[in-house]
Formats: C-alpha cells, sequence, structure tokens
C-alpha cells in the first residue's frame, strides 16, 4: 500500500531549521518545568488521597469545590470523571476514614463512595525514583544495543532522538498543567519504544545503501533512504494516530491522559525519526571521518 509517491525531500538540508524548532520547543518546556518547579505530579508521587464520588445528579465543579474547601478540601483537586454526576477528588488529607467522615459532613447523604485510594509519601517517593530508574535504564540499554548492532554514532542519534522526544511531550505536559501519573511514565515507555522502531528501520536502510552508493556522501545516503522510507513512515504514524485520538475522545478519563500523551508522542517520534536521529547521526559520521583524513 502507497499513500506517497517517490518522494525527494533533501531532509538534511532542512536540520538547521528542524533544529532550531526542536530547541525551541525543548527550552520552552524546561522553562515551564523550572518555573513550576518541576512537573505536575499526581498522588502516585506526592502521596495522598484519590476518592471517587457518584452524586444523586448532575454537580457543578465550582460550587462543589467552594463547599469541599469549607470542610478542609482546601487545596484539592476536583476533575469531572466520566459523567457529570461523578468527580475524582485528589487531597493530600490523611486517613480513607477521615476522607469519608468530611464528605459526608460537607455533602451529607447526597452522594455515593465508590472508592478511596490512598499512597503515602515514601510510597510516593519510591515510585518517582523507580520510574526514573525505569525511563534511564531503558535510555542506556537502547544506546548498548543500537551500539552493537550498528554503531557508535548511528546509538548517539538514536538516543538523542529518543531524549528530544520526552523532553518535548514532558514539556507539553507542563505548559498545560497537565499531571504526571504511572500511565503517564508507561505512555513515556511507549513513545520511546515506538520512536526506537521508526529509527531502526531508517537506519537498516541506510546501511542497506551505503554499499550501493558508494560514490555519494552520507548525507546523500541519508536523504535517498528517508525518501525511501517516508511512505512506511507515514503509514505506521497514521494507523497508529488514529487508534490514540479514538482512544483520546472515546476512552474516558481513566486513560484520557494516557492517550494524549501518545498522540504528542507518536507525532515527535515520526519528527524525530526524520528530523534528529538520521541527521544527528550523519554529522557524527562525518566528523570522524573528517578526524580520520586529518
Amino acid at each position: 500500500m502507497r499513500l506517497l509517491s517517490k518522494t525527494n525531500i533533501n531532509f538534511i538540508n532542512k536540520q538547521k531549521f528542524t533544529a532550531l524548532l526542536s530547541v525551541a520547543l525543548i527550552i520552552a518546556g524546561i522553562s515551564s518545568l523550572i518555573m513550576k518547579g518541576g512537573p505536575l505530579l499526581s498522588i502516585d508521587f506526592t502521596g495522598g488521597t484519590v476518592a471517587q464520588v457518584k452524586f444523586d445528579k448532575d454537580v457543578e465543579l465550582t460550587s462543589l469545590r467552594s463547599t469541599l474547601s469549607e470542610y478542609g478540601f482546601k487545596g484539592a483537586e476536583i476533575v469531572e470523571f466520566g459523567s457529570p454526576d461523578e468527580v475524582l477528588i485528589k487531597t493530600q488529607l490523611g486517613s480513607s476514614s477521615e476522607i469519608s467522615e468530611k464528605l459526608t459532613t460537607a455533602l451529607g447523604e447526597t452522594f455515593t463512595l465508590r472508592r478511596v485510594e490512598s499512597v503515602g509519601p515514601k510510597i510516593g517517593k519510591e515510585l518517582q525514583t523507580d520510574a526514573l530508574k525505569a525511563i534511564s535504564l531503558a535510555l542506556l540499554l537502547i544506546l548498548i544495543y543500537i551500539a552493537f548492532r550498528f554503531d557508535r554514532y548511528y546509538a548517539l542519534g538514536s538516543v538523542m532522538a529518543l531524549i528530544h522526544d520526552v523532553l518535548i511531550t514532558l514539556g507539553v505536559f507542563s505548559l498545560l498543567d497537565y499531571e504526571i501519573n504511572l500511565s503517564i511514565v508507561a505512555a513515556f515507555l511507549t513513545i520511546v519504544g515506538y520512536s526506537l522502531n521508526d529509527t531502526i528501520v531508517v537506519f537498516d536502510r541506510i546501511r542497506e545503501n551505503i554499499p550501493k552508493y558508494m560514490k555519494k556522501t552520507i548525507d546523500d545516503v541519508v536523504n535517498i533512504s528517508l525518501n525511501e522510507t517516508m511512505n512506511r513512515t507515514v503509514i505506521t504514524s497514521l494507523t497508529t494516530m488514529m487508534v490514540v485520538v479514538i482512544l483520546f475522545v472515546w476512552g474516558g478519563k481513566v486513560i484520557n491522559l494516557f492517550a494524549f500523551a501518545l498522540i504528542v508522542g507518536v507525532f515527535v517520534g515520526t519528527y524525530s525519526s526524520l528530523f534528529v536521529a538520521s541527521p544527528v547521526m550523519a554529522y557524527f559520521e562525518k566528523k570522524s571521518k573528517g578526524q580520520k583524513r586529518r
């Protein structure tokens, strides 16, 4: 199946513009993270309690926040959960029994408490550390794998692309004030896997084309390879995007942020496979050959 006819895009020639675009997006995200003191972490990482409450009728969130703040829920995060008569209340208050008592005092008998889950600050800190370790270990193992399968310059290109994808996705979450929970960490690891798969397909084609085009420069070989795999890249991205958009629109509040992270990640991952991984690899390959000649 071909969506695109044979293309002849000079990807390497556009690397100055794409590099500036990537740097601008990363700086915007990092600046947002610095100004906000880091990403907005859910109670999975900070510790706290989440209560799922279903009301007898639709509830207005503004008035609910006002009512609950008078009964000790000041600063609590209250979001609609699936329907206007059901909400999630995330708070730093104490035990499940204390939450239940305060809700009954504040709201009377107009609600049903579906569930109450608590995460202690120690467990939250451990989860935060484990999440960072998981992402760091994944990047390290990918670096080693690509270095053995191709060479160290291919490995640098792929890991630069993966770091690029994670930083931009994290920056988007910070700019939009979306919280990071365990499902988002899973989304980051999924993005890493998706982007890596796309990058390896391109790298394989580059390696196949190098003996075929011995008289051409590495930039020319990279451009040829990217154009040859363009149709496959577009089809893979579109089919994946269709699924995650459906999850985002109709999947419900539980996986809404997970699907949003994947939407951003698939888009950025496709971009990085074309404009980050291969150009970075080509840059270091040219630099290495120049040093050898000297």
